[in-house]
């Protein structure tokens, strides 16, 4: 059996993020998708309602639809290898792949275009999807989140040749697939738990870029170093000497603008939507690559402006009489840094409170000092407790011992019940959440107060 072929499929971890866009793909095959999370969320109400039966019980339980012929089972390495329904089912003989496999079977009949680095994948994917969605060249797309444009992390056309793949480094995820093109926007080291060191953190991505199709091409961020097969072009701001680069950067309410220059041309005055330099730099790549796809630019540039960007990602939730609140999924230094950058840009004489919550034991360890040197930027911080996400805590390592790396007085620790109360009296600035677990749970809470506090004044 491959993955071409079964009527049943049973996805281990359903409500994330990459397998729930797995799960669509199925869905739309006419597939029967059944699944197991832990948790209740959006993604799986959204789920269910699109025809999924999903169960949050750790608990085997027998179903006249499963059966080793008819049946594949989807696992993502977040769940843990003790689960009851993955031990059963392995147990049993099934058929049993990773989300990446799976995802590496179902594109390899595609030309898949690959966007991959530390950070800006989700984005630049979501970019590239819009852009290509529209055009003669199509494209179906697996995202890793919500783009609003379309509402949803999957498209599907079949009359296309193109898959966009957000390709995920964690656990070597990307090793299997099969690109015809990719993008790489930054290799910053990170998931240290598995690749247990920066250089084999790098070897990674070069390890990925020298699975791209010798007759396709790689569009890499300036400066970085990586061998392929392939072509390869640049892409940078402000730079002289990258293949596409982005001049007169500027930022407004309606998103950052900027003038593209190309090998062959230069567009004035291109807008995409939203804001942050760092978003000029995905939407370079993104453009990079549809113009050596072959792709009519002057309609990418005009229709670029209609971006409304993903979901957690510099998303505006809220903007008020004295208050803005944006909610980020940033979770690394590096993204951390961005995000307070453009927010001090488009915000200069406006105090910026962070609610952050670390993600994972691990990372805090590996990067706790350059998280406390990017967070001590923030006016006023608040730290949350690590959300643990796949691992066991790490002796010594809490939010506490992160808060006092943060070389900034105005800082305290909180609990989740806690900070409405807090909140209530941070009335002007910039709010900012920030972090990678569940910490979207509190946005909608948020929202409600902030709109409360603003029809009190």
């Amino acid at each position: 059996m491959t993955t071409n072929q079964p009527k049943v499929i049973f996805f281990i971890g359903i409500g994330g993020i990459g397998m729930s866009a797995l799960a669509r793909y199925y869905l739309a095959l006419g597939c029967k998708v059944f699944g197991y999370d832990k948790t209740r969320s959006d993604l799986t109400d959204s789920l269910t309602q699109e025809g999924a039966v999903i169960s949050y019980d750790d608990v085997w339980q027998e179903n006249e639809c499963f059966s080793k012929e008819s049946t594949l089972v989807i696992y993502t390495p977040a769940v843990s290898l003790e689960n009851a329904w993955y031990r059963q089912f392995k147990s049993l003989g099934y058929h049993v792949l990773k989300r990446a496999q799976a995802l590496g079977e179902i594109t390899r009949n595609s030309n898949g275009l690959c966007v991959a680095g530390t950070h800006g994948k989700s984005t630049t994917s979501a970019m590239l999807a819009f852009l290509l969605n529209d055009t003669e060249l199509g494209c179906s797309a697996f995202l890793g989140a919500i783009a609003t444009n379309f509402g949803n992390n999957f498209l599907i056309n079949p009359s296309s040749k193109y898959t966009v793949i957000e390709a995920d480094e964690y656990d070597r995820s990307f090793l299997n697939l099969s690109p015809h093109a990719s993008i790489i926007t930054n290799i910053d080291p990170d998931h240290l738990d598995i690749y247990e060191s920066e250089e084999k953190f790098y070897e990674g991505f070069r390890q990925f870029a020298m699975k791209i199709d010798p007759t396709g091409f790689l569009i890499l961020k300036e400066g970085l170093k990586i061998n392929a097969l392939c072509k390869q072009k640049t892409y940078a701001l402000n730079s002289s000497t990258a293949n596409y680069t982005a001049r007169n950067i500027t930022e407004s309410v309606n998103g950052a603008c900027f003038d593209l220059h190309t090998p062959s041309a230069t567009y004035e005055h291109l807008c995409i939507g939203i804001n942050g330099s760092h978003n000029v730099e995905n939407a370079l790549a993104a453009l990079a690559l549809c113009d050596n796809l072959g792709a009519d630019m002057h309609e990418l540039v005009r229709k670029f402006h209609q971006f409304k960007g993903i979901k957690r990602r510099f998303e505006k939730i809220y903007s008020g009489k004295n208050i803005v609140y944006i909610d980020d999924y940033a979770h690394h230094p590096t993204e951390i840094n961005r995000l307070i950058s453009s927010v001090r840009h488009m915000f200069p004489n406006q105090p910026i409170t962070g609610v952050f919550q670390p993600h994972l034991f691990s990372r805090t360890r590996d990067f706790g000092d350059a998280f406390g040197q990017e967070l001590a930027q923030l006016d006023s911080i608040i730290l949350l407790p690590i959300y643990p996400a796949r691992e066991l805590p790490i002796q010594g390592i809490d939010s506490n011992w992160l808060l006092q790396k943060i070389k900034n007085p105005n800082k305290r620790l909180m609990n989740p019940s806690e900070l409405l109360e807090y909140l209530r009296s941070n009335k002007q600035g910039v709010l900012l959440t920030i972090g990678a677990g569940d910490i979207d749970r509190m946005v909608e809470p948020i929202k409600e107060l902030l709109q409360i506090n603003d029809s009190a004044l």
